[in-house]
């Protein structure tokens, strides 16, 4: 029992406040099906594979769906993610992450969005994100594989917090994005691409920190749940993304 992962009494109390309240009969103990919730993901299980400690897999799996479309794990994540004391610099990145082919069916008119595609390695989702000077994860975004860098900070765009300096590479240089950064009072940290007609300048020092957004998606990877997708829906493994960033951030 002790090799299984189990949630703490404080971080139990930090998280009840975000619960919904149950309706009629008591729910399950939270702590054993969010524990369970979090070993599945972490280790890239089949529920029917979940360890016996933990309840009956049909309940973990119930709860997960029922509070992902309910949107209390995104809730979750963004009330506990603020900006670090380094306020004043965030940075911008995204990921490819391989879609399994559980996860990889025919798209059915009506279904839920899934936000795959496909790109020269297959089928595969990209996971655009936002952290602060820090390197810990503020926003996050999932797109389809073959979306270019520059969508996904357009889709981010108007979701991005306070600071002085925005941090990313070479895939989002771009003349639009640098002007609306300047807009917000932002100061683009980016390398210009080869062949760019008017070629801007970066500051170099600052941009070497850029490797900690970089070693956060390494972070998130090491959950086989997320370096691997096997959620069908887009909302279902988001919540599993935003379960990843809350419990290691």
């Amino acid at each position: 029992m002790s090799e299984r992962f189990w949630l703490t009494d404080e971080q139990m109390e930090r998280l009840r406040p975000f619960f919904p309240k149950s309706r009629g009969r008591p729910r399950v103990f939270d702590r054993r099906v969010l524990s369970g919730i979090i070993y599945i993901k972490k280790n890239g299980l089949q529920w029917k594979d979940a360890p016996t400690v933990y309840g009956p897999p049909k309940t973990l799996y119930n709860r997960f769906v029922r509070w992902s479309r309910m949107g209390v794990f995104a809730r979750i994540f963004v009330e506990l993610a603020q900006p670090g004391p380094d306020g004043e610099t965030i940075m911008i990145d995204s990921t490819h992450l391989k879609v399994h082919r559980t996860a990889a069916s025919l798209f059915k008119r009506g279904t839920r969005p899934r936000a795959i595609g496909r790109t020269k390695g297959g089928l595969n989702s990209k996971l655009h994100m936002v952290c602060d000077g820090l390197g810990r994860p503020l926003i996050f975004f999932l797109s389809p594989g073959q979306m270019s860098d520059a969508k996904g900070a357009l889709a981010l765009l108007s979701a991005l917090p306070p600071a002085k300096t925005l941090l990313a590479d070479k895939g989002y240089d771009a003349d639009w994005f640098r002007d609306a950064l300047e807009e917000k009072g932002m100061a683009a940290c980016i390398p210009v691409r080869c062949g760019h007609k008017n070629p801007a300048t970066h500051d170099r020092m600052p941009y070497k920190q850029r490797h900690r957004i970089e070693n956060l998606f390494a972070r998130l990877k090491d959950w086989r749940g997320i370096a691997t997708r096997y959620d069908r829906c887009c909302e279902l493994f988001l919540s599993a993304v935003h379960i990843a960033a809350t419990v290691k951030f």
